[in-house]
């Protein structure tokens, strides 16, 4: 089957569409909060890198305990339309408050609270997502290409998001910026409300549940959440990182800012469509290989840079290996636990929030005690130890084996 025609078959899924367009004004919504948090932080709120980093790391923590009890809610006593319905509510709140709050402990309540519980959002698009898929009973091997042309659709919305952001930033201040991202959220709930269905989450739950305390101690998974969590790490950290490391280090402005985090996106389309269908083709582990590869060169070539306009040619790389290890990586995580998408989907979502915890954390001490050229270095040697550790650690017959027997462990 050529590019066109398993397209064109995925889009004539029920709900697809609908799921597209979620996931776009999810993405759209996300652009203009993530790429300003740092600047919001240390330089709207007065924070010091050290405490903007344990303000993150605070608020990552709690919202992965929310987020994973969401996710197993999911998998067994409610529906995932209630759900979104409950995330994009919190959401909407999250970013009014931010958008007339300073104080540094009331926002760090509602960071934790509420955008704990919207951070839910997005593991339950695309669980929702593998779901309509399946229940389309589309061949397992183009499953991944499914779910990676579902995720080039979120890299769409950051094409324009953070420009966007940048635009309104500007203009209107912080206080217009989440005003205009809270908006996009109360589109998001109008949309789930209209056009989402309640599936009943009994209906694709397994006889015996994953006993996830001893699916994640076995060696190939434990090694590849240690990767993921590294590799997370490295990408909150450049998130945090690059408005300071332009504006302060380069000397460049917040229209650079957005020029940086808009241009991996256009980039990201086609190589997820690409590397979505070659990993029909091959085994989805050589890619992810493949792309934590790219991002060690990626972050080896960013430490050098000494003006905005080279990052602007080397986010190319950064869009291959992101359209890599946030593509194909969802239903990389899926195939781990196949017939529970929700917790399959949260479990790769924690190993971005643990990293991200980390990160956070890394990202405060590093900068203020040493600089942020040195964090870029940091990067680079989380990527380079992620490589190693999914080189080193390879699928056995026994993970095989419990997969086929439906992860009955």
């Amino acid at each position: 089957m050529n590019f066109i025609d398993q397209t064109s078959k995925i889009l004539k899924i029920p709900e697809y569409k609908s799921l597209i367009l979620l996931n776009i004004l999810f993405g759209i919504s996300a652009s203009f909060i993530f790429p300003y948090n740092s600047m919001f932080g240390i330089d709207e709120v007065g924070m010091s890198n050290m405490s903007f980093g344990i303000f993150m790391t605070i608020s990552a923590i709690v919202g992965i305990f929310i987020s994973t009890y969401i996710g197993k809610l999911s998998d067994g006593r409610y529906t995932r339309k209630s759900i979104l319905i409950v995330v994009t509510i919190s959401a909407f709140i999250a970013y009014v408050l931010y958008a007339y709050i300073r104080d540094y402990f009331l926002l760090l309540f509602v960071a934790s609270f509420f955008i704990g519980i919207a951070s839910s959002g997005f593991p339950q698009v695309f669980a929702y997502a593998r779901e309509a898929v399946g229940r389309a009973n589309l061949p397992s091997k183009e499953m991944p290409y499914a779910m990676n042309l579902f995720r080039m659709f979120f890299a769409l919305s950051w094409t324009v998001g953070p420009a966007l952001a940048a635009f309104v930033l500007l203009r209107y201040d912080f206080t217009g910026l989440f005003l205009v991202a809270a908006a996009g959220y109360l589109i998001i709930l109008f949309f789930v409300i209209k056009f989402l269905k309640h599936h009943n989450p009994k209906a694709s739950k397994p006889k015996e549940p994953v006993n996830l305390r001893k699916f994640i101690v076995r060696p190939y998974i434990f090694a590849n959440l240690f990767a993921f969590i590294l590799i997370a790490s490295a990408n909150s950290i450049n998130m945090m990182n690059m408005p300071q490391f332009i504006t302060k280090v380069l000397h460049g402005t917040e229209t650079h800012v957005g020029l940086a985090f808009s241009i991996p996106p256009i980039f990201e389309i086609p190589f997820m469509l690409g590397f979505g269908l070659l990993a029909a083709r091959i085994d989805s582990s050589v890619l992810i290989k493949l792309g934590v590869f790219i991002a060690t060169i990626y972050f080896s070539i960013l430490m050098f840079v000494d003006a905005p306009w080279q990052i602007y040619v080397i986010q190319i790389l950064s869009a291959a290996y992101i359209s890599i290890t946030n593509g194909i990586a969802i239903s990389y995580f899926q195939d781990f636990i196949p017939d529970e998408p929700g917790t399959a989907t949260t479990l790769y979502m924690n190993t971005s929030k643990i990293g991200s915890t980390i990160g956070f954390l890394l990202f405060g001490a590093v900068s203020q005690y040493y600089g942020y050229r040195e964090v870029v270095i940091l990067c680079m040697i989380f990527m380079a130890v992620a490589f190693l550790v999914l080189l080193l650690f390879r699928k056995d017959k026994s993970f095989v084996f419990h997969r086929r027997k439906r992860v009955s462990v």
